[in-house]
């Protein structure tokens, strides 16, 4: 079995991270990052226009007024 030689502290330090909030092997950690990021690429800009489009169609359709800067800031600009 081929092998995977981390060399960077950085990225065995992320590793280990991830594979500590998923509960999962660094090796399990590792798969699963870069299975995510390359089913990220499979995607044509197109259709990632198209999920997103659906994403705003399906927020659209909800009945519940959206946040406004009013709801999130006070009188004076600050955080509410």
């Amino acid at each position: 079995m081929p092998t995977l030689n981390i060399k960077d502290p950085e990225v065995y330090r992320l590793a280990h991270e991830l594979a500590r909030r998923r509960d999962t092997s660094m090796t399990g950690a590792v798969r699963d990052a870069l299975t995510e990021a390359l089913e990220r690429t499979r995607l044509t800009p197109e259709e990632k226009v198209r999920r997103m489009t659906e994403i705003a169609k399906r927020s659209a359709a909800k009945p519940e007024p959206f946040l406004t800067d009013d709801d999130l800031y006070d009188e004076w600009g600050l955080p509410g």
